[in-house]
């Protein structure tokens, strides 16, 4: 399957701008727009934060505490 070519590209363009209307399309792109920045703002923080991951040394597993001799039952 192939792209549109620029016929279809321009097909395409008339019958969103008569759906859609001269209008609305501005606000239409910029909603898109907001979303792909947000979309890439959100992806760049996560990557962020794994490579932060990466680079700390892992951490040791807490050591268990000396074990102390356990109670004797108290007899009445």
């Amino acid at each position: 399957m192939s792209l549109p070519g620029g016929w279809e590209w321009l097909i395409i363009a008339v019958f969103v701008l008569v759906i859609f209307g001269p209008k609305r399309l501005p606000e239409m792109a910029k909603g898109i727009g907001k979303g792909i920045r947000e979309f890439k703002g959100a992806l760049s923080g996560i990557t962020d934060e794994i490579e932060k991951a990466a680079e700390k040394p892992a951490e040791k597993p807490a050591e268990p505490k000396a074990e102390s001799k356990p109670e004797e039952p108290k007899q009445d």
